[in-house]
């Protein structure tokens, strides 16, 4: 494997923006720790839920040992019971990288969230709120639930409703909320593919259906493993359960279910595979509609030599 040169502050040209995308389970993380390795670089998280202290098994957070010596940010900075929006990731993300860039080195983010990732690479201004009209569709999540709640985003806005999952109520309300005030469906709030930054590179992991299927499967099964139970009870006692954001994330929404009568074990973990499965789907649809990623097969014998001449154009 031929080294690269990392770039230096001192360089004249400014280092791109890489982005790893894909969908759960295709080997995001540790493509984009070899690439960061390769390119001199450091990661920026673009997971919604890796921001949590706590929230490791399930999210499938890269222990420090296999985080190959590559720096990595926006990783633990929230507690469990603190809300997040993604405006607020945006600045937070925006941040990291503007300090990555300016050590010279390359910033490789990584993450399953289209959203996430448009807002931050992305010209990306969001509709204005209504305290009114989010109060009064709050009320109505508590009152009528998620799954009522996203029916009704469907009948209005089915575009939107695709991408969210019926579990995230946050997400589901706000969603009501931008057809309500803007008399517009919310995805059509979303811009055009227009980067906000001068040089962005992306890349997509493609896995073939049935063995995502699969490798979700194994993965599932590990967690539950490795105490995936456990790291929920845990979080219960510092606030997962009512929490707006960490207690909507996959795999803990079902292990609270567990906890509290209202499945059993093996339901929860079967509940997971299948939202896991749904979820991995909508996200290789979203990325999907993105001309500039770059799809290169998850399983190429030179999948880093591969996406290093993608960065390196």
């Amino acid at each position: 494997m031929d080294d690269v040169e990392p770039p230096r502050a001192s360089d004249s040209v400014t280092p791109p923006v890489v982005a790893v995308v894909g969908p759960t389970a295709a080997g995001k993380s540790d493509l984009a720790v070899s690439l960061a390795q390769r390119l001199g670089g450091e990661i920026v998280n673009v997971d919604a839920y890796q921001v949590y202290r706590g929230m490791d098994v399930g999210t499938a957070k890269l222990p420090v040992a296999e985080r190959g010596g590559v720096p990595h940010h926006l990783l633990d900075i929230l507690d469990v019971s603190e809300p997040a929006t993604v405006a607020e990731f945006q600045r937070w993300a925006r941040t990291a990288l503007e300090e990555v860039r300016g050590r010279g080195a390359v910033p490789v983010l990584v993450g399953g969230s289209a959203l996430y990732v448009r807002a931050v690479l992305d010209v990306f201004e969001f509709p204005g709120t209504d305290p009114a009209v989010r109060a009064r569709l709050e009320d109505e999540l508590r009152t009528q639930g998620p799954e009522e709640m996203h029916r009704r985003l469907a009948a209005l806005d089915p575009g939107a409703a695709a991408g969210i999952l019926v579990s995230n109520g946050r997400r589901i309300v706000r969603a009501l909320e931008v057809v309500e005030i803007t008399g517009r469906p919310f995805a059509s709030t979303l811009p055009a593919h227009v980067a906000h930054y001068d040089d962005v590179r992306l890349l997509g992991l493609d896995v073939p259906r049935d063995v995502l299927d699969e490798r979700i499967s194994r993965r599932v099964d590990r967690m539950w493993e490795v105490g995936l139970v456990d790291e929920v009870r845990r979080l219960v006692g510092e606030g997962l359960a009512g929490s707006r954001t960490a207690s909507r994330a996959l795999g803990y929404s079902q292990v609270l279910a567990f906890l509290d009568g209202t499945m059993t074990e093996d339901q929860a973990r079967e509940a997971t595979v299948r939202g896991t499965r749904k979820f991995a789907r909508r996200q290789d649809s979203w990325f999907r509609k993105d001309p500039r990623i770059v799809w290169l097969p998850y399983d190429a014998p030179d999948l880093v030599e591969r996406a290093v001449a993608v960065v390196r154009g």
